[in-house]
Formats: structure tokens, C-alpha cells, sequence
């Protein structure tokens, strides 16, 4: 499918607003779940997701189109450092310093070089992988958002699709922006926003604290100051979330790997991985600083691009921009959060499903043999792996099919196979070639 803007172009700055507020849409529900699970403020990491994404493409050069919102693989110890000791500063030390293990894994890799990463991950891994990253999120999309509401979910991920496909000019562009307005707006049909009156019981999404927002005592009653809190060190907490840094390095190999396939660049090259670890690892550093969760790229995000095949960055630092704004301006916050989970559930199918297909495609197109047993072998235990774990699925999936690929022997080519044929037959296989 042809690119309509690729990374170095900038679209005209009123289409890049309207772009960018796709990708605003994508990672909102999923930057704010974080702080909500982990008792953080959900200001904080609008803010710093805004922030660490520009840091991000300040130290990548633009060239990884990647928006960065809060880390789930932090939930656990942050919410035992956060609601559990009641220790907001010191979960954030912990943080500062899983940046660290970031900016510590940048200096090997240009230490080493990246030409090693090519042959830990030739296309037998990558494929199953990028699919991975998608299938993982399946249940996440169907079990805990789409089945909340199916008639929403299926309505929004259809008029997305529609928009997609069959939409002209700029419509066909922005799907996803499109396709959420269209489920909101059928979200209020079906009585699931207040303050609707029918159907109580099938209301999923309080719409007074929005109504409330509109009408402050002061102009100034419109903003919102986010509760900053600056990180304390103690080295309980440090070893408690740092290491899983380990963890999310790895994630983060995956999301290149997926961003590479659908921009069509190598990006493990330029800009090198390492520059996308720093960029990583400072964004989180720099989060807590402000008392914000670490920050990984978004799959979300990942598929805005795959669909809409807009892969320009200044798009990405426009949607970052917003996502500063929001985290102060307290209405238009408030406004996007009492969106319906299965609207946002119809959409997140369409985005992990074009994040899976973007794995197939990549084995496809790099001419994977999987007529060979080792090829089966590593595809199938990545998946495996990948779907059925619950906790860091991605990471192990992707550790288990980098040790398989260097330890399983390559398939022998049967050069001597000729030898064994009878000599008339060797001698007309001599004769047709």
C-alpha cells in the first residue's frame, strides 16, 4: 500500500492536527489506565507521555515515528510502591533509574555495533514476533473493552473500516479519528453516556464530571496543575522496578522491529537501536522527575500507522504537543476520558489485528521457508509463548526465539541427492538444465 506521507514530510499543519489527534485517541485510554492502576496522577502522564515522546524523537532524529505513553509492565511494583508503602517518591527513584539500565544498554550497543541484532532476529523471529505484539493484545481488546458493549464495539470498528476503504480525500486518512466519533455518537444513541435517562443499567460512562468542567468559578478554573512529585532514591524500590527494565528492552526490539516492517525501513540501522534505547531510557528518566510511569512506544500508535499510512514524525510531535496541553487544560481531558470502553475496544481490534497482519507480511516478504522443521520449530514456540504467557509473553516469546535461532543447526541442503539418482535419470537432469 502506497505511504501518503513519510517520515521527513510534514503535511499542511491543519491536516497534521487532525492527524495527530488520532494518535491522541489511540494512546489515551492506555496512558491514563496506568496512573489509575498504580495511583499516580493521570496528568502527570499525559505530561510526561507528551514529553518523553518528543525527547524521544529529539535523540532518534525523527526518524522512528513512535508515540511513548505509560509502560504496563511497571504496574505491579509501581502499585506496591505507590498505593501499597505509600512511598510515591521512592517508586519514582525506581524509575530514574530503570532509564538508567536504558542509557546503560545504549553504550554497549555502540560499543558493539548493531550488526549482531540482524542475526539475532533474521525474519523467522521478527515475523512471529511483530504477530505476537498484536495477539497478545486480543484479550485485552475483546475480553475487557469490545464485549462491554458488542453492538458499540463492532458499529465503531465497521465505520472505521468503512472510512478506511471507502472514504475520499482526507476522510480516508483519519479512519480512526472517524470511526471513535462515529462510536460515540452511537455510544449516546444506545443511552450508554450521561446524562441520558434510558436504559441506567447499560451506562458505562459518567458525562457530569465533563459538564462540570465547563463551568469553573475563573477562567483560570479551566486549567489543571498535574501533581508533580520528585523521585527519593532507596534501594528496595530500585531493585524492585529497575531490572524490569531488562524486561521492556526487549519489548521495545519488537516495536522497532513492527515500526521498520511498516514504514519499510531498517531502523535497527538508522538511527540504530541504540539511539532508539536512549531516547527510551531518558524519556523514563525524565518522567519520573515529574513523578510520571515509565514510558514505552505504543502498538496503539503502531497502528494508526499501519492503517492510515501517514508515517510522518512531525504528526508524532504534534500529537505530543496536545498531550501537553490536555494534561493542563482540565475540559478536553475530562471530554476524552468519558469516551465508552467498547468504542475504543472496536478499534483497538482493527490496530492489534494490523499490528499481527504486519507479521505475516514480513515472513512473506523476506520468503520465510516454513517447510523447514527449524523454521517451524522457532515460529511456533514464539508464538506459543508469545499468546499463552500472560506477564511479559512478548519478552520471553522473543528471548526464546532468539536462543532457538542460534542454537538449532541450519537445514542441510541435499547437494549430493543427484548422486543417488540412476544415470539415465542423472543424465537427463544434465540435459534439461
Amino acid at each position: 500500500m502506497k505511504k501518503r506521507f513519510d517520515v521527513h514530510e510534514r503535511p499542511p499543519i491543519g491536516q497534521a492536527l487532525v492527524l495527530a489527534l488520532q494518535h491522541v485517541f489511540a494512546m489515551f485510554g492506555a496512558t491514563v489506565l496506568v496512573p489509575f492502576l498504580t495511583g499516580l496522577d493521570p496528568a502527570v502522564a499525559l505530561f510526561t507521555s507528551g514529553v518523553g515522546t518528543i525527547i524521544f524523537h529529539l535523540f532518534t532524529g525523527g526518524k522512528v515515528p513512535a508515540y511513548l505513553g505509560s509502560s504496563f509492565a511497571f504496574i505491579a511494583p509501581l502499585a506496591a510502591w505507590v498505593t501499597g508503602a505509600k512511598d510515591l517518591p521512592g517508586a519514582m527513584g525506581g524509575a530514574f533509574v530503570a532509564g538508567l539500565v536504558y542509557v546503560l544498554m545504549f553504550f554497549l550497543i555502540r560499543a558493539f555495533g548493531t550488526e549482531f541484532i540482524h542475526r539475532l532476529v533474521p525474519s523467522v523471529v521478527v515475523g512471529p514476533v511483530v504477530m505476537i505484539i498484536g495477539l497478545s493484545l486480543a484479550g485485552v481488546a475483546v475480553n475487557n473493552m469490545a464485549s462491554l458493549h458488542w453492538p458499540t464495539a463492532i458499529f465503531t470498528c465497521v465505520m472505521a473500516i468503512i472510512f478506511s476503504i471507502f472514504g475520499r480525500g482526507f476522510m480516508k486518512v483519519i479512519p480512526i479519528l472517524l470511526g471513535i466519533i462515529s462510536g460515540y455518537i452511537f455510544a449516546i444513541v444506545w443511552n450508554m453516556v450521561e446524562p441520558t435517562t434510558i436504559g441506567e443499567n447499560m451506562k458505562l460512562v459518567d458525562f457530569a464530571p465533563f459538564v462540570q468542567s465547563l463551568n469553573p468559578d475563573t477562567l483560570l478554573g479551566y486549567f489543571h496543575l498535574p501533581q508533580f512529585v520528585l523521585p527519593g532514591f532507596k534501594m528496595a524500590a530500585i531493585w524492585a522496578i529497575a531490572p524490569i527494565a531488562l524486561v521492556t528492552i526487549i519489548e521495545d526490539l519488537g516495536h522497532v522491529l513492527v515500526i521498520g516492517n511498516v514504514t519499510e525501513r531498517d531502523l535497527i540501522k538508522d538511527p540504530g537501536f541504540d539511539r532508539v534505547l536512549l531516547g527510551n531510557g531518558l524519556a523514563t528518566s525524565i518522567a519520573s522527575l515529574f513523578g510520571g510511569p515509565p514510558s514505552t512506544t505504543y502498538g496503539e500508535n503502531i497502528g494508526v500507522l499501519a492503517i492510515t499510512r501517514v508515517f510522518s514524525s512531525f504528526v508524532i510531535w504534534c500529537a505530543a504537543g496536545i498531550a501537553i496541553l490536555l494534561s493542563f487544560f482540565n475540559p478536553v481531558r475530562v471530554l476524552i476520558s468519558t469516551i465508552p470502553v467498547p468504542v475504543m475496544g472496536g478499534i483497538v481490534i482493527l490496530l492489534f489485528g494490523m499490528i499481527a497482519a504486519a507479521g505475516i507480511r514480513t515472513m512473506i516478504e523476506a520468503k520465510t521457508d516454513l517447510s523447514s522443521t527449524r523454521n517451524l520449530i522457532i515460529v511456533s514456540i514464539i508464538l506459543i509463548l508469545g499468546v499463552g504467557l500472560k506477564d511479559h509473553g512478548v519478552s520471553y516469546a522473543t528471548l526464546a526465539g532468539i536462543i532457538l535461532n542460534l542454537i538449532l543447526p541450519q537445514d542441510k541442503v541435499e547437494d549430493d541427492a543427484v548422486l543417488t539418482l540412476e544415470p539415465d535419470t542423472v543424465e537427463e537432469t544434465k540435459r534439461l538444465h
